[in-house]
């Protein structure tokens, strides 16, 4: 019995170092990251892109598509959702590979402004340090902004409205409830569900966004078979 103890001990002690290690890494990465430039100037850089969307200029349907589809309690949790979080761990535990990432808007956001999109540990601490400070000193909605005007929506399309624009040939406010859903699916995988090129696959997408927010009661059943009618 005592030889078990030790050797769980010992296990215990691995894995600790281990983790200590990587967030050690991590943070030195963050803090590399902030050295060339800082959050609040990298905001205001992201803000200065003549192509930069005001919440308000959307539509209050295309946000809840966004919001369904990547991060259902974005407004209930802080940094982390440890929910989606431990939803995340079980899923790829039990699919043997890296399939989920958990990730929050936040965290997206901060992998946007100063990390690559390649799937590294050492980068995810440091990416969750950004988090931290984003969610200490910006609201959820300018968050939201900020992470709207920073993801890539194919064929060149980095803000909200290049994306409209360039799809759709309209603001991004003026959007039909149809093209909504398909743009508030493309982040995921732009070169995937670029409509542009992979039209099936964009509406396939498509329709994974409607189910979500069917499942999360921001719209009924009837009105997402009303707008796959209409396509």
């Amino acid at each position: 019995m005592k030889v078990i103890k030790r050797i769980l001990i010992i296990i215990l002690l691995i894995i600790i170092f281990i983790v200590a290690g990587f967030v050690y890494k991590g943070h030195e990465l963050y803090k590399q990251a902030l050295e060339k430039i800082s959050i609040s100037d990298k905001v205001a850089e992201i803000k200065s892109d003549e192509n930069y969307t005001k919440l308000e200029d959307m539509s209050e349907f295309y946000k809840d598509a966004v919001i369904a589809v990547e991060d259902r309690r974005f407004y209930e949790h802080g940094a982390i959702d440890p929910i989606a979080l431990a939803r995340a761990i079980y899923s790829n535990i039990k699919a043997k590979e890296l399939r989920e990432g958990g990730s929050t808007i936040t965290e997206q956001l901060s992998k946007n402004m100063y990390f690559t999109q390649e799937k590294d540990l050492k980068r995810k601490v440091a990416e969750v340090f950004v988090t931290l400070d984003l969610e200490k000193n910006y609201t959820k909605n300018e968050i939201l902004e900020l992470y709207l005007n920073t993801s890539y929506f194919g064929n060149g399309y980095y803000t909200v409205s290049e994306a409209s624009k360039g799809y759709f040939n309209k603001d991004a406010k003026d959007m039909t409830d149809s093209e909504a859903t398909l743009l508030a699916g493309i982040p995921n995988a732009p070169s995937v569900y670029n409509p542009k090129e992979n039209l099936k696959l964009a509406k396939e997408r498509q329709k994974q966004v409607l189910d979500k927010m069917v499942q999360y009661k921001k719209i009924t059943k009837e009105k997402e078979d009303e707008i796959l009618s209409k396509e």
